[in-house]
């Protein structure tokens, strides 16, 4: 089987092992002629990003880089990065990386033309239709991890300075014109990120799954992304440069974002507050958490998931697929709890607070409150 293709999401898709070669042809097709590459700080050195900078220098795109961009993206770091892409004369992002360098790039193509501040495009309501469109900077994203999945999405997760608080930054033209998906760039990927990004994307896929919300083409997209991450992160994670894994958690990543127009849910709801405020790993903490929210949700997905684990080849129904999770956490190194996951002294109020004000509590299929968002908190140290 071919892991090579091209797809149309309506961001177009090149997908295969090797095809970072063809940036400067996507710039082109983007109406890319001088180039932002936005990534993170420990990215900016590495092969696989110089190697890149160097095919945009050679094509006569110059090799512009920003950098300065932390682990969970703020506001700082994009008033930096906008103002090296106006004082630069740029005209497009190539946004390169994990979720950060991803989220962050989009956002400086975004934040660049507009005149209003970055809060008042947070994604509540219609407020996104406060940018001014025809502003918007286009963009070609390469993801470096199969996590986030951030190069499909229309929205970028921006951590609050002040407040600590993760917000959604959303717009339907944050969608990137054109995706180089290259499960080369993965490789290097150390163990520890591989397993925190591949269960980024389980959770993008199982939150969507249970959502509440009608979608049935999320919903097929969302399990057999699972199935993706079941039968191929476990390799990825043992053998990093096995490609063929590499590749089907690059698809797997891709699924999950799309998937989760359905929604998200508790998950998401409390790992965006445990990042913000305790700079953990976003997919990671994910993982953390997702066997107490299927405690908390079983009454309502208890039926879908049975139809989910006989699909995976799990047997036991929903106590089978809660085990897996539990099993497949400690294969990778997953810590057992928030507090193993570094997270001290709490805020447990402020955590509930922040968590119920996520926009991913409203597709958790059971009504998220303060009393069962609590006994969460406490459940997961």
């Amino acid at each position: 089987m071919s892991l090579t293709a091209n797809w149309s999401y309506p961001t177009a898709i090149r997908f295969g092992a090797g095809r970072i070669a063809e940036i400067a042809d996507a710039c082109a097709v983007a109406g890319i002629k001088k180039p932002l590459l936005v990534t993170d700080k420990g990215l900016s050195y590495l092969p696989i990003t110089q190697s890149t900078l160097d095919l945009l220098e050679a094509a006569g795109l110059g090799r512009a880089m920003f950098a300065d961009v932390d682990p969970n993206p703020t506001e700082i770091n994009a008033e930096a990065g906008i103002k090296m892409y106006r004082d630069g004369g740029h005209d497009g992002v190539i946004a390169f990386g994990g979720g950060s360098g991803l989220d962050l790039g989009k956002l400086v193509a975004f934040m660049a033309g507009q005149t209003r501040p970055l809060w008042d495009f947070e994604d509540i309501g219609d407020w996104w239709t406060r940018a001014d469109a025809d502003a918007i900077a286009p963009i070609v994203a390469v993801p470096t991890t199969a996590g986030t999945g951030s190069e499909v999405g229309r929205a970028s997760v921006i951590t609050n300075s002040v407040t600590h608080e993760k917000k959604i930054i959303f717009h339907p033209k944050f969608l990137p014109t054109v995706v180089i998906c290259d499960p080369e760039l993965t490789v290097g990927m150390p163990p520890m990120i591989t397993a925190g990004t591949g269960m980024d994307a389980f959770a993008h896929c199982l939150e969507a799954f249970c959502s509440p919300h009608y979608h049935p083409m999320s919903q097929g997209m969302a399990l057999e992304g699972m199935r993706l991450v079941k039968e191929n992160l476990p390799i990825a994670y043992k053998d990093g440069s096995n490609i063929e894994a590499r590749a089907h958690m690059m698809s797997a990543a891709a699924m999950g974002a799309t998937a989760f127009q359905k929604g998200l849910g508790a998950i998401h709801a409390m790992s965006h507050p445990i990042g913000a405020v305790h700079h953990t790993h976003h997919g990671t903490t994910n993982a953390v958490v997702m066997q107490q929210v299927l405690l908390l949700n079983r009454p309502v997905v208890e039926e879908r998931l049975a139809h989910a684990a006989a699909y995976l080849g799990i047997e036991g129904g929903f106590d089978g697929f809660y085990a897996y999770v539990g099993e497949l956490n400690a294969y990778l190194g997953i810590p057992a709890n928030l507090t193993e996951l570094g997270v001290k002294d709490p805020d447990i109020d402020a955590l509930v607070a922040s968590a119920l004000q996520d926009p991913s509590c409203g597709g958790n299929p059971v009504t998220l409150t303060k009393e069962n968002v609590t006994a969460l908190f406490n459940a997961c140290l």
